[in-house]
């Protein structure tokens, strides 16, 4: 048996043995075997440049030797690796490290609170914990908002794609457009203050308000500081929690390690996950102000909080990366590089394209679904991974890793250019 068709029976076993949920791998129809940093393996020699980094848990790429080594030593020491939320080392080390070189070297005093691994655990805890102290039911979410997929995150997402499946009421969110939603001349956050202010509106008051600095899933959108910041002072003046859900665009996504960093904010809440280990491995994390962590021992737990694997792995990513301002500024330098290429290829199109974001995610809007599936489905065929996103995956997402070498990076962009011309001629014939 040759090697594509032993490929296409390994992908015939995929399908007939797991369930029609997945998602990448009919995306991506190969069988990775390897990785390293930006280049993924398959196990029929192809080379691929990834550029989707996890869906963002990726960002110093794939088996990063400096952060494996950490964990191969921890392995190898018989240490905990379960210890539900008992004290241990790796996890001392972690939070006094999280506390020393991210928070005050940023003037940010927070608790933390780990929760079950995934981003919408964190997400869940978060809106669990706005609910009891402020006594209130309803929470603020915003257009195109993407925060998870359990019951709680789901209510707060707005796609209906996601939303529909769910079978059970999706109650306790008010939805409010996200800036720009309404155009560029619509100041969307008095919108906010005057639904909130209103005796009459029928808006509830909020336990939280709750968003994204740049929206992910819902098409890397980006919010304005003058606009972050008055949503901040809105949820101060009707007491409000004010969360950021920065499981995507924290960990140095934006440029900074913390994407509100931009805007001189001040969150509740921060929500972290994803690039948090730096490993891939599953570690997701609450940031809580002093005087809001009115939990009750117990009262919120999960068997799988506070891996210590992970905890290794995440406390290896700040001292290899966070330590000196040099990796952020590195960060902003290739994500201006990567922003003036993007919006150089769209520029050859007219108006067919528009490019959009910052630090290092982007979105290249194509305006329809099927111009970025084809364009993403042939940059997979010549070695290029890059996923959609936006209201009707119109939108085609740029996660590369932060270390991304210059020269991989150029590679990419080229196969990505090649992609969007062949797709362009395509259409014109």
């Amino acid at each position: 048996m040759n090697t594509d068709a032993r490929t296409f029976q390994h992908l015939k076993t995929m399908e007939a043995l797991e369930s029609n949920v997945r998602s990448y791998s009919r995306a991506f129809p190969a069988i990775f075997s390897n990785a390293r940093g930006s280049i993924i393996l398959t196990n029929d020699g192809r080379k691929i440049i990834d550029f989707f980094s996890g869906a963002g848990a990726l960002n110093y790429g794939h088996n990063n030797h400096a952060i494996r080594a950490a964990i191969t030593d921890y392995l190898g020491s018989d240490a905990l690796v379960h210890a539900l939320d008992m004290a241990t080392p790796a996890k001392i080390n972690f939070m006094e490290t999280f506390d020393s070189t991210i928070l005050q070297r940023r003037g940010l005093r927070y608790r933390l609170q780990f929760t079950g691994p995934t981003g919408a655990n964190a997400v869940e805890a978060s809106l669990k914990l706005s609910r009891k102290v402020t006594g209130r039911h309803n929470v603020i979410s915003f257009t195109r908002g993407y925060h998870g997929l359990s019951l709680g995150a789901v209510a707060a997402t707005g796609n209906r794609f996601y939303r529909r499946p769910t079978g059970a009421a999706l109650s306790g969110v008010t939805f409010m457009p996200y800036d720009g939603y309404l155009g560029p001349t619509v100041n969307t956050a008095e919108h906010l203050r005057t639904a909130l202010m209103d005796q009459s509106s029928g808006v509830d008051l909020p336990a939280a308000i709750l968003l994204e600095t740049v929206q992910g899933e819902g098409g890397i959108n980006v919010a304005s500081e003058q606009w972050l910041r008055s949503v901040q002072t809105i949820a101060k003046e009707v007491g409000a929690f004010f969360i950021i859900d920065d499981i995507q665009m924290g960990c140095g996504r934006t440029g900074d390690f913390f994407s509100f960093e931009i805007a001189a904010l001040s969150p509740d809440v921060v929500v972290l996950s994803k690039s948090l280990s730096g490993y891939g491995l599953p570690l997701s994390m609450l940031l809580i102000k002093d005087e809001l962590d009115r939990w009750a021992p117990g009262e919120h737990t999960g068997t799988f909080r506070g891996n210590n694997l992970a905890l290794v792995a995440g406390t290896a990513a700040i001292d290899i990366y966070w330590r000196e301002e040099l990796f952020a500024q590195q960060v902003k330098c290739t994500g201006n590089f990567l922003n003036r290429q993007l919006s150089d290829i769209a520029a050859k199109y007219g108006s067919r394209f528009t490019v959009r974001g910052r630090g290092m995610v982007f979105g290249f809007d194509c305006l329809a679904a099927q111009t970025a599936d084809t364009i993403t489905r042939k940059a997979f065929e010549k070695g290029l991974m890059i996923e959609r996103c936006g209201p009707d995956d119109q939108v085609i997402k740029f996660l590369p890793a932060l270390t991304i070498d210059r020269g991989t990076l150029n590679e990419g962009l080229a196969i990505f250019e090649e992609s969007v011309a062949e797709t362009m001629r395509r259409s014109r014939s």
